[in-house]
């Protein structure tokens, strides 16, 4: 017998918070899959009564719901809901309200759905991810770790170098407004789903196909992606990667411009984006930076590399070694693979290599990596050489002749990401390789097959050189960095020094020269050894380097008795001025405040065109906030803005700031803020 239902109401406030989506507004039901959610039916004539009355519910996703595909689900009242299928009962007593629960399977298609009841009544949810239920394959059983990788919407990134690693905030903003249906429209217009709509949605039951169709739709190389790469000093028509300090910009920028893809991304901004749509949708996400990161082109395990006898690399190999990359982690398991590899899985949004015939990478399980285990999808041979490939340098001479170097360079250092709970920095290096030189390296290294790195002998020549820095090394001062080269042989050795330094980009590109010096005859006596100081002239490097603030060094040491060279090479990062945040009031729910931001001009000359921009989860309303000034900053003189924002939401929030100008480039800064309720 069928109800007489005069309204519905979807209860989205409560629903919305139960299920830990309200941040999305409370204007829709959005809900997770797994976790029952309720709805009230007013009924306009008769009461319900259990055994008499039936409902018969039909959810359907996707241009062409099939039963077999999943995106079709068709259900009638149980007595008790069932959490492992689409389900629904009642939960009042008999009367002229019924109130329903209904669940959806742990492992249904997230997207868009439409729900009908008897043939008569339709209402439309947003079903997502559920890493809350344990029955879903991106569960997570720690709240701490739920609040970091699917709650947080700012976050940490590292970027500058593995002996200088600098902590970049980044606002994620997977729920301001407009984010989510972004997201979702990311998947709507992969090329996948594009050819074959009803297996696209279908497969949008598993973490595993969603991450990978992330991991291309996030570049804008050969469909409608979200990021177009641009590796250049120039971003003539759009923005620098530099500029960015948060995804909902980029997001809503691609998302109201018909797909266009948005000028420009770099490593960093690739993996933030990631990292925002997979927690918009559910998927517990982190970013993460490898230092010292081998791009291998061969798929040897090797990456070779060429110097000049200026100890300048040269431009002879598509391999190189980035001075970071970043990447993203997504937390799910994997029933494609034998036991054992659930858990953290890496994938790489930057557009490197083709997989499949595509610009994408991973999902590849972190324990994959680990073990040498490189026939697992996806990509686990290029994942591994990123953090274990072999470095051979060979000479180069201007007698075309070339011939191999002592040069010790390991990829794959201080793999980093932001702690669970703090700012600090999580070395997680030891979920990807085990310590260099143990027993479980080298049977790694069996495993994989990397016969350069089971062969590699330390070559002791006797001679030794390392490069020592300053302990300051801020843009705009001059500064000395040293060459130490020392002779633990027991004979005398008369030797050969250049020592150089180069501008460089974090993807390892040299640029020009920003210092040199060749010393034909150093003589060191057996136990000896001399520092040769290298000067650093602001007035040389300023206009060389880009905006990476990065400077190569190279010691190059010739051996005149034997012919044997040795390569040092060091990249050092300089320090841009500090940027101060001031916040002038009580910070409260709903109630403006402002924030008083400072940057002196540490450079010897004067800075023009300068501009701050704020950004902040819940502080700025999903936009970015501008100011500028006016004036020259003269130099020791400090640019200071007074910019107000109203936070909407309480608790613990970061206040991101960017400052631009002529001479500095892209200066960030950040302020963590509680805001009462």
């Amino acid at each position: 017998m069928a109800l007489d239902i005069g309204t519905w109401n979807l209860e989205c406030e409560f629903n919305n918070t139960s299920h830990r989506t309200e941040l999305n507004g409370t204007d829709r039901l959005i809900v997770r899959r797994g976790q029952p959610f309720s709805i009230t039916l007013n009924l306009r004539s008769d009461s319900y009564e259990p055994g008499v009355h039936q409902l018969h519910f039909v959810a359907e996703t996707g241009p062409d719901p099939v039963d077999q595909y999943g995106t079709k689900a068709v259900f009638g009242l149980s007595d008790d809901i069932d959490d492992t299928q689409w389900s629904a009962s009642v939960t009042s007593p008999p009367g002229d309200t019924v109130s329903l629960s209904i669940c959806s399977a742990p492992d249904a298609p997230i997207g868009r759905y439409t729900v009908t009841l008897d043939g008569r009544i339709k209402f439309e949810l947003i079903l997502l991810f559920n890493p809350w239920c344990p029955r879903d394959a991106v569960y997570m059983n720690r709240e701490e770790n739920l609040e970091e990788y699917v709650l947080a919407q700012d976050g940490i990134i590292y970027r500058g170098d593995a002996r200088y690693p600098i902590p970049s905030a980044w606002y994620f903003g997977q729920f301001e407004e407009g984010i989510l249906d972004a997201c979702l429209r990311i998947l709507d217009v992969n090329p996948k789903c594009q050819r074959n709509p009803g297996k696209d949605c279908s497969g949008r039951r598993n973490p595993i196909y969603v991450t990978r169709v992330l991991s291309a739709m996030v570049n804008s190389n050969g469909d409608n992606g979200v990021l177009e790469g641009c590796w250049n000093q120039t971003f003539v028509g759009g923005e620098s990667p530099m500029s960015w300090i948060g995804s909902v910009e980029i997001l809503k920028r691609w998302h109201s411009n018909a797909c266009r893809p948005v000028r420009f991304g770099q490593c960093w901004v690739f993996a933030a984006v990631a990292c925002t749509v997979s927690r918009a949708l559910g998927i517990p996400c982190r970013v993460v930076t490898n230092y010292l990161s081998a791009h291998d082109t061969n798929s040897n395990l090797v990456i070779e590399r060429y110097v000049d006898e200026n100890s300048q690399l040269l431009n002879k190999t598509k391999d190189s070694i980035w001075n970071y990359h970043c990447w993203v982690e997504s937390w799910m398991t994997r029933p494609d693979l034998k036991a054992g590899f659930d858990g953290w899985q890496a994938s790489d949004p930057t557009p490197q290599e083709k997989s499949e015939e595509v610009y994408c990478c991973g999902p590849v399980p972190l324990k994959a990596i680990k073990e040498g285990e490189l026939l697992l999808k996806y990509d686990a041979p290029f994942v591994f050489s990123e953090v274990n490939a072999d470095v051979e340098t060979f000479l180069k001479c201007k007698d075309g002749s070339t011939s191999k170097i002592v040069s010790a360079t390991e990829v794959g250092q201080k793999i980093s990401t932001k702690s669970v709970g703090s700012d600090k920095r999580e070395d997680i290096t030891h979920l990807y390789k085990y310590p260099e030189g143990s027993s479980e390296e080298r049977e790694t290294f069996k495993k994989a097959n990397h016969q350069n790195k089971l062969l590699q002998q330390s070559d002791n020549l006797g001679l030794h050189v390392i490069i020592k820095v300053s302990p300051e090394m801020r843009k705009g001062c001059d500064f000395d960095v040293f060459a130490l080269v020392s002779n633990q042989s027991s004979e005398l050795k008369k030797c050969r020094l250049v020592f150089s330094s180069f501008a460089m980009s974090y993807y390892g590109k040299i640029g020009q020269e920003c210092g040199f010096k060749d010393l034909l005859n150093v003589e060191l006596p057996p136990g000896g050894e001399r520092k040769v100081p290298l000067r650093l002239n602001y007035n040389k490097y300023c206009n060389a380097i880009t905006h990476d603030n990065l400077i190569r060094l190279g010691a190059l040491l010739i051996d005149y008795s034997t012919g044997k060279r040795i390569l040092e090479m060091r990249t050092i990062v300089l320090e841009n001025p500090e940027i101060k945040i001031k916040i002038l009031g009580e910070p409260k729910e709903n109630r403006k405040l402002a924030a008083e931001i400072t940057v002196q001009n540490t450079l010897p000359e004067p800075l023009d065109a300068c501009c701050f921009s704020i950004e902040g989860a819940n502080l700025t309303a999903g936009k970015t906030i501008t100011e500028r000034i006016s004036s020259r900053i003269e130099p020791g003189q400090e640019a200071k803005v007074k910019i107000y924002f109203t936070p909407t939401h309480f608790g613990l929030r970061k206040l991101l700031v960017d400052f631009n100008s002529d001479k500095l480039g892209h200066v960030k800064g950040f302020r963590n803020v509680i805001i009462g309720k």
